[in-house]
C-alpha cells in the first residue's frame, strides 16, 4: 500500500470550488494556497462548506447581540442577567473559532468580513435603543432555539458526507445552544412572572 505524499494530496484538492454566498449565489475558487488537503469528496466539502458558514455567521451575530444585550441590561436582576449573558457570549464566541477552522480543515473558506456575515446570517440584529428585560431574553432564548435547529441541518450534511469529525463539533454546540435556550427560558419566565 502507497501513501500520498502531502504535496500530491494538495494538487488534487486545489480545484474543488464551493459556494460560499447563499445569498447572492456568487460561487468561489478555493485559492490553491488555502486548499486544504482532505479525503473529503469535494462535493462533500462545498456542502458542509455551504452549511457551516451560514452557522459561523449566525454565532457571530447571535455573540453580538448577547453582548448588546449584556452591556444594555437594566432592572432588579440586573447582576444575575449581565452576568448569565456574558457567560453565553463567552461560550457562543468560542464556536465561532471552532466551526471556521473545521471549515478551513475540511478544505474550504469561511467568513471574511461583516459583510460576509450580513449576507449569509439568519439571526436578525437588534438596535433598538431599549429593550426590556424580559424581551432581551424571550428573544435570546428564540434565536438559540433557531441555532440548535440549523446545527441539527448541518450534523445531517456532516453525517451523509461521513465528515464525523464536525458532526461531533456540531453536537457539542447543539448541546450548549439547548443549554442556553433552557436558562434563558426558565429565567424569562420568571421575569414575566415577576413583572
Amino acid at each position: 500500500m502507497t501513501t500520498s505524499k502531502p504535496a500530491e494530496m494538495s494538487k488534487t484538492h486545489t480545484t474543488h470550488t464551493t459556494k460560499q454566498d447563499g445569498a447572492s449565489g456568487q460561487t468561489l475558487t478555493v485559492p490553491k494556497a488555502l486548499a486544504t488537503p482532505t479525503d473529503l469528496a469535494s462535493a462533500d466539502v462545498r456542502a458542509i462548506t455551504e452549511a457551516l458558514n451560514p452557522l459561523v455567521a449566525d454565532l457571530f451575530a447571535l455573540y453580538v447581540k448577547t453582548k448588546n444585550f449584556h452591556w444594555h441590561m437594566s432592572g432588579p436582576h440586573f447582576r444575575d442577567y449581565h452576568l448569565l449573558l456574558d457567560e453565553q457570549g463567552e461560550q457562543i464566541f468560542d464556536g465561532i473559532d471552532l466551526l471556521a477552522e473545521r471549515v478551513r480543515r475540511v478544505g474550504g473558506t469561511t467568513i471574511r468580513s461583516i459583510g460576509h456575515i450580513s449576507q449569509l446570517q439568519t439571526i436578525s440584529d437588534n438596535n433598538e435603543a431599549y429593550v426590556a428585560p424580559a424581551q432581551m431574553l424571550s428573544e435570546l432564548c428564540s434565536d438559540n432555539q433557531s441555532l440548535a435547529q440549523l446545527m441539527r441541518n448541518a450534523h445531517e450534511i456532516c453525517e451523509h458526507a461521513n465528515d464525523v469529525a464536525t458532526a461531533s463539533i456540531l453536537e457539542t454546540l447543539i448541546d450548549e445552544a439547548e443549554r442556553r435556550t433552557w436558562f434563558l427560558f426558565e429565567a424569562a419566565e420568571k421575569s414575566a412572572t415577576r413583572g
